[in-house]
C-alpha cells in the first residue's frame, strides 16, 4: 500500500463516518466512501479500473441495504466515473436489481453521472490496423510493467465498504474494474448480490474482494451472513468461509464483515489487503495486512 493509497483510504473513512455521525443512512455512507476511492485512480475501480483484453474498461458495482433488502447493481458499464452511484440509482429509481452492458451505461448517462476522464475512457478505434493495435497494446503493457515496479504487490484492488447507521441499518457495497487479462464481457462477483456483497439487518453486512470466479462459486457474501445469523462472530464467520474457499477451490479473497451490533472483521487469504476502519475515535485505522 502506497502512502497515497493510505491517505485516500483514511479520507474515505472520514467521509463515510461523517455521514453516519450526522444521522445519514448506511447506504449513502457506503456510496460516498467508495466514490472517493473510485475517483482517486489509485485502486481498481472508477478512474483506475483495469481494461479488458479489447482495451475497454468495463466496470461492475453493487450496493445493498439491510432494512428492506433493497439492492442495486451495474455490470459491464463503460465510461462512468462512479459505478457505485449508478448501482444506487438502480436500487432507488427502478424495480430492478441489475443492469448490464450498454443499457447500463445509457442509464447512468440519463442521470448525468460524471464520465471518466477522456484519457481513461478511450476505446479501440475501428479505423486502426491490427499492427498499430499490437504496438499500442505492447506499449500499454510496458507502461503497466514499469508502473508495477514502482508499486507494492497486490495493492491495486477492488474497493468496497460496509457501514452501520444510527437507525441500526447495515449496508454493503463494492466497485471494481475486474481482474487482469479479462475476456471482453467478463463479469465478476462484485455486481452479484450474495456473492460480492450482501446486507441484512438480521445478520450483517459483507463486502468481498479477490478473484471473483471463486467468490461466485461459493456465494461468499451470503454464506458469511448466514454464519453471522447463526451466532458466529464476524471474525469466526470470515475465517471459516475463507478457509472453505481455499480448501474447496483454492480461491483467493478478502472480506469486510460487519454485524448489526457493530462488531466487525477484516480478513483475507491473500498476501495483502489494503483496508481500514473508523468508529470516530482517534484517527482512522488503515493497514495493508490483517491477520
Amino acid at each position: 500500500m502506497t502512502p497515497a493509497q493510505a491517505t485516500c483510504l483514511s479520507d474515505a473513512l472520514v467521509i463515510g463516518y461523517a455521514i453516519l455521525e450526522q444521522g445519514g443512512p448506511a447506504a449513502i455512507a457506503v456510496e460516498c466512501t467508495i466514490g472517493l476511492l473510485e475517483q482517486s485512480g489509485l485502486f481498481n475501480a472508477g478512474e483506475g479500473a483495469n481494461r479488458q483484453l479489447d482495451g475497454v474498461q468495463r466496470m461492475d458495482a453493487s450496493i445493498m441495504e439491510g432494512a428492506h433488502l433493497k439492492a442495486g447493481a451495474i455490470a459491464s458499464i463503460e465510461g462512468i466515473l462512479h459505478p457505485i452511484t449508478a448501482a444506487r440509482l438502480v436500487m432507488e429509481a427502478t424495480n430492478h436489481v441489475l443492469l448490464a452492458g450498454p443499457p447500463a451505461t445509457a442509464f447512468a448517462q440519463y442521470y448525468k453521472l460524471e464520465p471518466l476522464s477522456k484519457g481513461r475512457a478511450l476505446r479501440r478505434s475501428a479505423g486502426r490496423s491490427p499492427a498499430s493495435m499490437a504496438v499500442a497494446q505492447t506499449m500499454e503493457l510496458y507502461r503497466a510493467m514499469v508502473k508495477s515496479q514502482r508499486m507494492e504487490k497486490d495493492q491495486h484492488g477492488t474497493v468496497g465498504a460496509v457501514a452501520l447507521d444510527r437507525a441500526g441499518t447495515v449496508a454493503a457495497g463494492a466497485s471494481t474494474g475486474g481482474v487482469d487479462s479479462m475476456l471482453p464481457g467478463r463479469v465478476g462477483d462484485s455486481p452479484l448480490i450474495g456473492c460480492g456483497v450482501y446486507a441484512d439487518n438480521q445478520s450483517g453486512a459483507v463486502s468481498m474482494t479477490g478473484i471473483g470466479e471463486g467468490i461466485i462459486r461459493l456465494v461468499l457474501a451470503k454464506t458469511m451472513c448466514d454464519r453471522l445469523a447463526t451466532g458466529a462472530s464476524p471474525t469466526v464467520a470470515a475465517r471459516q468461509v475463507l478457509r472453505l474457499l481455499v480448501s474447496r477451490i483454492k480461491g483467493s479473497a478478502g472480506a469486510l464483515v460487519l454485524s448489526p451490533d457493530g462488531r466487525f472483521a477484516i480478513r483475507h487469504v491473500t498476501p495483502y489487503m489494503a483496508a481500514g476502519w473508523w468508529n470516530g475515535i482517534g484517527s482512522p485505522k488503515v493497514r495493508g495486512q490483517f491477520s
